[in-house]
């Protein structure tokens, strides 16, 4: 399954990075509520545990299934209107039409970015919500009940959050993401909407027509198309990591929210190549032998009791597998580990799990 996103090559223009205050404050609210997924949050989260008031920490419970895997769309920015603040995005929602609240609101809670769009909350679909958790359910009563009263609460609960825990960090938070935001802009000004396709999960392929194909792995499928009329913003986070977030309803500015200032996360077949790779006892000690120093193949054979065949069909998984750097000194061809890929394997097969 795969989200697609359809784009000419000229449309660089319509590809900007904007710095969300709103999308962090939901990143941490996520991490707050789920620090597993997130352990280079996991301070920030324990800090936020034991320093919030017992009624903030309640409400934060209460409201969590908005900032879930299939966070609501409006916690992401609603325009492509540069340098964003809190207090403005806040706006944009509650000036949003009650209908695409509410649609926004149900997509979340459902967990489909793909569900059908609805602009009232009927019974059918309390009922889906009924079957995923009590939590879900009571929160599309109070929608339901009342739509107007529902974004007037969660919009004051996410200003009383912001000055209790993330105010205060805003500062540091926005220069890593300035930093991180620049590069992006200065690729995508180099390289065109090709820069997408370095995005976790992406790859890249020309249609028939000639315009280019950004596809990227995804535990559900949709399309979009990113041209003139409906850009595409690129959302750096830090408490995000390791997710990938990608939004794409209708009416609305595609968006995808990246983890800020970290190498390119592996697709599922590249974790699996690795994981299968290292399976193996004899790769296993391939990988020891060439852990410090590089080493040629007929060196190998020697250490390991084996003939060079034997130790180039090895270290040939080994390569496919990108675990490996060579390098070659006249006629010779040294090996030796990647030893980051390999330390990167765990957070990695995360990441690739929580797509």
């Amino acid at each position: 399954m795969a989200v697609t996103l359809f784009l000419d090559l000229s449309a660089t223009e319509s590809i900007v990075v904007r710095r969300s205050p709103l999308a962090e404050l939901c990143a941490c609210l996520h991490a707050f509520d789920e620090p597993g997924h997130h352990p280079a949050s996991a301070a920030w989260a324990a800090r936020a545990h034991r320093d919030l008031p017992d009624g903030l920490l309640a409400a934060a419970a209460a409201w969590a299934p908005l900032w879930g895997a299939f966070r609501a769309r409006y916690l992401l920015p609603l325009s492509a209107t540069p340098k964003r603040t809190l207090t403005g995005e806040l706006r944009e929602v509650a000036e949003l039409p009650i209908g695409d609240f509410t649609a926004m609101t149900v997509q979340a809670l459902i967990g489909k970015n793909d569900a059908e769009l609805v602009p009232l909350l009927g019974d059918e679909e309390l009922n889906r919500m009924r079957l995923i958790s009590t939590s879900r359910v009571e929160i599309g009563a109070r929608l339901r009940a009342d739509p107007e009263g529902f974004r007037e609460e969660l919009l004051a609960f996410l200003t009383r959050f912001a000055a209790a825990m993330f105010d205060a960090e805003w500062p540091s938070l926005r220069q890593a993401l300035d930093h991180d935001g620049a590069l992006r802009t200065r690729d995508l000004r180099r390289r065109g909407p090709l820069a997408l396709a370095d995005l976790p999960t992406a790859t890249a392929t020309r249609t028939a027509s000639g315009s280019l194909r950004i596809v990227f792995d995804k535990l559900y499928s949709a399309t979009a198309r990113v041209d003139a009329g409906r850009p595409c913003l690129i959302v750096p986070t830090v408490h995000g990591r390791p997710h990938l977030v990608i939004k794409h309803f209708p009416g609305h500015p595609v968006v995808i929210q990246y983890s800020a200032g970290t190498a390119p996360a592996p697709t599922l077949e590249t974790a699996r190549r690795r994981l299968a790779a290292l399976q193996d006892p004899t790769r296993l000690r391939l990988c020891y032998a060439i852990l410090r120093n590089p080493v040629a193949t007929a060196e190998l054979a020697t250490q390991l009791g084996m003939t060079a065949p034997q130790v180039s069909r090895h270290l040939r998984r080994l390569r496919e597998a990108e675990l490996v750097h060579t390098h070659r000194r006249g006629s010779v061809v040294y090996y030796q580990l990647d030893a980051a890929a390999i330390e990167r394997l765990g957070p990695d097969l995360l990441s690739v799990l929580y797509r």
